[in-house]
């Protein structure tokens, strides 16, 4: 799908070359692949009122800095968002996290994937503990559509809002989950 400014500006994005666009599909799970996994690291997220924001903290298990970013998504489609990142260093970050907003918390674990494709599995923590979505991103339309749903899924929830992270952070679990 192609992203055309008018619809950029519609969302919030007067200036489409800043934004890149993320194809994205979901499915809810009921354990992880773990012969597949290549890298964990952990999130905690803070989905801040009143905005389409998300301050992003990421530590890999394996060291390295942490990957601190604020980011802006606007969906085209349950698929297709248009996206802008910063990334921050401590002192902002810091500044930040006090901004008003709920908390999410969850272990990533990045899989293998085909060539094209990143694939990730998350196990969610707290209130959301219990849930399992895996993710993959795609870098074109065409394949998206032709992936097929993981072994390891139960179910593709991508055209569900209630697996979405800015949602789950609000309403929780879903109940059938």
């Amino acid at each position: 799908m192609e992203i055309d400014q008018a619809t950029a500006a519609a969302l919030g994005f007067p200036k489409l070359k800043y934004a890149w666009v993320e194809r994205e599909r979901r499915w809810l799970c009921r354990e992880i692949p773990t012969d597949r996994i290549r890298e964990t690291v952990t999130i905690t997220d803070l989905y801040v009122t009143g905005s389409r924001l998300r301050l992003r903290e990421a530590i890999s298990l394996d060291g390295g800095p942490p990957m601190r970013r604020l980011t802006r998504k606007a969906d085209v489609d349950a698929a297709t968002r248009l996206l802008t990142s910063i990334y921050l260093p401590d002192a902002e970050f810091a500044l930040l996290s006090g901004l008003p907003g709920r908390v999410l918390k969850k272990t990533r674990h990045r899989l293998e994937a085909p060539a094209g494709v990143t694939m990730s599995i998350d196990r969610f923590e707290g209130p959301l503990q219990g849930l399992i979505l895996a993710e993959a991103e795609f870098e074109t339309a065409e394949a998206l559509a032709a992936f097929p749903m993981p072994a390891f899924a139960v179910r593709e929830v991508t055209d569900d809002p209630r697996y979405r992270g800015g949602t789950l952070v609000v309403e929780g679990l879903p109940s059938e989950a």
